[in-house]
């Protein structure tokens, strides 16, 4: 996979590629990072980026000119003669980004990622050169590269070899619900114990108080999780009775 992120602000994209997690698989050549600086393909000598939008309001816009010269640089063709890599703008007004986006997004083999800025881009980009507009929740940021490194995040890591595949399986959001409670030493902290059953040694039964602290949580937190993933497979009426069948028989799918 390669991240390509077209940005006012290379510094903020480049600090985050080069650490942690990132870095490694960077190192050992699983992803590929290139970020250009849209306000090197600017004409004028004052690398103006933005102007005023065409029929009056508030705040600038980001001009289409220095943006499709570092769509052409970065090898990014009009939408319509296709392009090997996927673009995405990040805006509020696009579509909600979630954990299955991530699984597909995963499985492109360039992500070109367009940060806007102000109060947006000019839409003619938009309509010749990007795929996808993603929003990564509803509110607004100064600017897309914080929405841009959230999506090369979510991704990166569902890249083969970057992180075992057993870590991933029990995280929230797969298999439809949020994460079990977990607890690490000291066996007591502050009048909190850790819960008899995860020192029982009994795996069968830890997996059974997992999925049920798993069903319990997304019932409290986000039901609509489970309501979402009953509908699509059509196993369930409601969330709840998920508790019930998973005491009764500690059924670890849904």
């Amino acid at each position: 996979m390669t991240y390509t992120v077209l940005t006012l602000f290379p510094e903020i994209c480049n600090a985050y590629f080069n650490t942690s997690i990132m870095a490694k698989a960077l190192d050992r050549g699983i992803i590929k990072y290139k970020a250009l600086n849209i306000r090197d393909f600017a004409r004028d000598k004052h690398k103006t980026c933005d102007d005023s939008p065409y029929g009056g309001g508030s705040g600038m816009l980001m001009m289409a000119e220095p943006i499709g010269l570092a769509l052409a640089a970065a090898g990014i063709k009009p939408k319509k003669e296709g392009n090997e890599a996927r673009v995405i703008y990040l805006s509020p007004s696009g579509k909600p980004f979630n954990q299955p986006m991530a699984r597909e997004l995963a499985k492109e083999k360039e992500l070109v990622l367009l940060c806007g800025r102000y109060e947006g881009i000019d839409q003619r980009i938009i309509d010749l050169y990007v795929d996808d507009e993603i929003s990564v929740g509803d509110y607004i940021l100064s600017s897309g590269e914080i929405a841009a490194l959230i999506i090369a995040d979510a991704t990166y890591r569902l890249i083969d070899n970057v992180i075992s595949a057993a870590s991933l399986e029990e995280e929230s959001f797969e298999k439809g619900l949020l994460e079990y409670p977990q607890y690490t030493r000291p066996e007591i902290y502050d009048t909190l114990r850790v819960p008899e059953i995860l020192l029982s040694g009994h795996h069968e039964n830890i997996r059974k108080w997992r999925l049920e602290k798993q069903l319990e949580k997304t019932l409290l937190i986000r039901p609509d999780l489970i309501r979402d993933n009953s509908e699509e497979q059509g196993k369930f009426d409601t969330g709840k009775n998920l508790i019930e069948m998973s005491r009764k028989n500690g059924e670890g799918e849904i």
